[in-house]
């Protein structure tokens, strides 16, 4: 997943979804994030998603925004493309990496994808990191770089071209925006 894909964003939703109800059935689930980043090349200062959208993709990327914030309004998402701003994710990423370490991946991710899309934080500035942390309960030193980069270069090497992508015990995998009863029903298959 990236914090700043919008379908990794949705596709999570819908998988927390899926776990709590799984959880309540008395299964057990462990969430393990990879990262991967959707544009390595975006500078970690941001700019608003609205105009990277545009210059890299057109108008019709643009116009698609309208589609999906009506799908995340119908998922009880909000999102405000006129306040996201696009950044590099590498340090969002070793956030959430530390934060499960300390089993608060979770929260951590959801988070990092509400501050994103909803409150238009740039989730590569140091400080708006280090406040998402202190929100959440994340303490400590980061994870080194070196295990990022090379946690991404795993993805990549995978064979992971975009996501959501979602692995499941069993060898599972199932690639792209997919509903809660699927992801419900694979969970129970891999439990």
């Amino acid at each position: 997943m990236d914090v700043i894909c919008v379908w990794s964003y949705l596709g999570y939703n819908r998988l927390a979804g899926a776990v709590s109800r799984y959880r309540e059935e008395g299964g057990e689930v462990t969430i393990s994030f990879r990262p991967y980043q959707l544009a390595p090349d975006l500078p970690s200062r941001g700019e608003p998603v609205l105009d990277v959208l545009r210059k890299r993709f057109g108008e019709g990327a643009v116009a698609e925004t309208d589609r999906t914030v009506e799908i995340a309004a119908e998922e009880g998402v909000e999102l405000r493309y006129d306040r996201a701003v696009a950044a590099n994710t590498f340090e969002a990423h070793r956030l959430i990496a530390l934060a499960s370490r300390q089993g608060l991946g979770e929260p951590m991710a959801e988070r990092l994808f509400r501050a994103h899309f909803e409150d238009g934080v740039n989730v590569a500035a140091p400080d708006a990191l280090s406040e998402l942390a202190t929100e959440i309960g994340v303490t400590g030193a980061s994870v080194p770089a070196d295990e990022v980069r090379a946690d991404l270069d795993e993805v990549k090497r995978s064979g992971v071209t975009g996501v959501p992508v979602f692995r499941f015990d069993g060898g599972r995998t199932l690639a792209g925006f997919q509903s809660t009863e699927t992801l419900l029903d694979t969970l129970r298959e891999s439990g």
